[in-house]
């Protein structure tokens, strides 16, 4: 039998996506990961790889796909899980129910684990914390430092008493003069994962074994998608207000104006407009400033649509969330019905908010690009200002 299974095509189809049984367990476990659910690569195969790769880490990846696993699939995962154990590594203990658990069940992990999360920084870092009570006393804490560039940038547990959870969390409020904020544990669970998914391969192996340090607490398979609540919530209280449009005002306040998509997406935008700006062959300054504006059409249309516009669309919709958190409701109504608008697919280059916020991005890199060339020596000088440098160093050098 395990003859047949060396030579079983869907093994076979894994090598030739790329797979390498040769590589290190953390590289490994990180190309089964990005391979899992491609066109053409069964989920068999890729349970059968995860049982030949002696590390937790193959483990807690096979529960999350038992938990969705039926049938021969699911006997696969089992038969790995047995290899695993076979060579000293075993299964999670706090994942061993599947998701067929009980509603009861279900209630009882909903209301026992809390969390708490920081505002997003300029450079889209924020902290994450998931806290559920010990059974011989105090809490473990999952802490988790995410990057919006770098996803998941440091994990680790912490069992804590307390008194020492409620003294580390003020400590980190004086230290960083950001305010935590006390959150639903799925949202900043969902957060903490989707980050991991984000982290690039050739950094999971520096982040510690995310996946083993969440199953100590969270027994269910990690999230892939979030119907956030920040919907529901400020629709309640707001009613229409949640779902008008977003104002131009929140453009003012500090997470957008601290928000900076990185330099090199915006550059050739810039470097059009200042193209478009300097032409000789339209003179007409109306019809530059046509030019100007089918730029930043393009330039709304295309960051916001796609993965980059996923990406502002989650940070607007955490934002909000932490607004509502912090009393800033009317501006977090604002953010979540930005963050509508990307959702439902809107057309956003009709949407003064989203023209107003790619304008402050695109200005606020070329006047960075002004400010740097007006601060480089020039290397021409006309001949007035060659004899005053001449003056000016036959001066510095008398003075020695």
């Amino acid at each position: 039998m395990s003859n047949s299974r060396e030579t079983n095509p869907d093994d076979a189809k894994l090598i030739e996506a790329g797979f390498d049984p040769a590589l290190a367990p953390a590289a490994a476990l990180a190309k089964l990961r990005a391979l899992r659910g491609n066109a053409g690569i069964a989920d068999g195969a890729i349970a059968r790889a995860l049982g030949r790769i002696a590390d937790a880490g193959a483990s807690a990846m096979l529960i999350e796909m038992e938990a969705r696993a039926t049938g021969e699939i699911r006997r696969e995962v089992r038969r790995a899980l047995y290899k695993l154990k076979q060579h000293g590594i075993d299964a999670p203990a706090a994942t061993a129910p599947r998701v067929a658990s009980t509603v009861h069940d279900n209630a009882a992990e909903r209301s026992e684990k809390t969390a708490m999360l920081s505002p997003i920084d300029s450079e889209g870092a924020r902290i994450v914390w998931i806290v559920k009570p010990r059974v011989q006393g105090g809490v473990i804490r999952l802490w988790a430092l995410i990057s919006e560039r770098e996803g998941l940038v440091g994990a680790q547990n912490t069992a804590l008493s307390r008194r020492e959870l409620k003294s580390e969390r003020e400590e980190l409020e004086r230290r960083a003069q950001v305010k935590l904020v006390d959150a639903d544990w799925r949202v900043a669970d969902f957060i903490a994962c989707e980050a991991w998914r984000n982290t690039p391969e050739s950094r999971r192996g520096q982040v510690g074994n995310f996946l083993m340090l969440r199953s100590e607490l969270i027994a269910s398979a990690p999230p892939t998608e979030l119907l956030h609540p920040v919907y529901a919530e400020l629709a309640a209280e707001l009613g229409a207000e949640a779902a008008g449009e977003p104002s131009v005002e929140l453009l003012k306040e500090p997470e957008l104006l601290e928000w900076r998509i990185p330099d090199a997406i915006l550059k050739p935008y810039v470097e059009e407009i200042a193209r478009a700006g300097e032409s000789v062959i339209v003179l007409n300054p109306l019809h530059k400033q046509e030019r100007v504006n089918a730029v930043i059409d393009r330039a709304t249309a295309e960051l916001l649509t796609g993965d980059n516009g996923r990406a502002v669309r989650r940070r607007l919709e955490d934002i909000a969330y932490y607004m509502a958190r912090v009393g800033r409701r009317a501006q977090a109504g604002w953010a979540a019905a930005a963050a509508a608008r990307l959702r439902d697919g809107i057309d956003v280059t009709k949407v003064p908010f989203f023209q107003g916020f790619i304008r402050t991005q695109l200005g606020t890199v070329a006047a960075a690009e002004q400010e740097k060339a007006e601060q480089e020596p020039r290397l021409i000088m006309t001949p007035a200002e060659a004899m005053r440098a001449r003056e000016a160093q036959a001066a510095r050098t008398r003075r020695r």
